[in-house]
């Protein structure tokens, strides 16, 4: 320490002489007398403070692009919601849209074109609305009555068979294995198989297992919009079937007579007399075993 103490103060120059003689006499004397030496020797340029900080502030500036985190949520937000938008879009416009009547329930709606379609119990119908004008094509499972706008060729096409028009009213039933069509107003062609049909106002045509059987209709339009169910030579488990549908129901059949054939009409609303109709038809008795399930017996 105190050898520190005297090397500070000799490279002061302030030592006393019997200072300067203590550490000359140290055996280190040499070593720091050869530094102190050479030192004296560099040069260093003055510092000008004024220049430096002119220099400095010549230098351009970048300043950190800084986004605040509100706004990252802002921009993160924003582009799911033009996503979300996007893809609601291609939902409704470019993916088939499907309407349904659930058992027991009938569905109007109006297609693009503002044609409107009645759906009966228990159907379903599935179209594309992008670039409907052009192309009015739809699927149908079960029964519905149209009534389509003027305008470039509609086709309803069923696992059964095809119908085309241009603008008309008529009413199209594809159940199992049989197929009905009826047209109301103007004119429509029917393809089933390799058969193709033309019917106009007042006409119809049934197909059932490759048989055709052509009917005449006075009425304006289908019965079953009017809450009656309409059959032309049926079968009865057809006939069950339809009342399934109609009234949201199970029937259980327990009889041998499945061949009879039924022309007539039945309340869709009223399943009372519907029941007693069926039952007086095919001598049959009616037992209601739970809310929802009826058993026909032979009497």
């Amino acid at each position: 320490m105190k050898e520190n103490r005297l090397l500070a103060k000799w490279l002061n120059n302030d030592l006393s002489e019997d200072e300067l003689a203590e550490f000359k006499a140290s055996p280190d004397f040499e070593k720091y007398q050869k530094i102190k030496n050479y030192t004296e020797h560099l040069a260093v340029d003055d510092f000008d403070e004024n220049a430096m900080l002119s220099n400095i502030l010549k230098q351009k500036k970048v300043t950190p692009k800084v986004v605040p985190l509100y706004k990252k949520w802002m921009f993160r937000a924003a582009a799911i919601f033009v996503l979300a938008l996007g893809i609601t879009f291609a939902m409704k416009v470019y993916v088939p849209h499907t309407e349904k009547a659930d058992f027991g329930e009938k569905t109007t709606f109006s297609l693009p074109d503002k044609s409107e379609v009645v759906l009966n119990s228990g159907s379903e119908i599935n179209y594309k609305k992008w670039n409907w004008d052009n192309n009015r094509r739809l699927e149908l499972k079960g029964e519905a009555y149209f009534r389509v706008s003027k305008g470039r060729r509609f086709e309803v096409q069923t696992d059964l068979g095809k119908v085309s028009v241009l603008g008309t009213q008529f009413n199209v039933k594809a159940r199992k294995n049989r197929f009905d069509v009826v047209c109301y107003e103007g004119r429509v062609k029917v393809n089933y198989g390799n058969t193709e049909i033309l019917l106009t106002h007042g006409q119809g045509v049934s197909f059932e297992n490759g048989k055709q059987i052509k009917m005449t209709i006075t009425s304006l339009k289908p019965e079953w919009t009017e809450n009656q169910i309409s059959f032309y030579k049926e079968n009865i488990r057809t006939l069950l079937d339809e009342v399934e549908r109609q009234y949201n129901i199970k029937i259980e059949l327990k009889t041998k007579d499945t061949i009879s054939l039924f022309t007539g009409k039945l309340p869709a609303k009223n399943l009372e007399v519907a029941l007693h109709i069926i039952g007086t038809t095919y001598h049959l008795e009616a037992k209601k075993v739970s809310e929802n399930k009826i058993i026909f017996d032979e009497k």
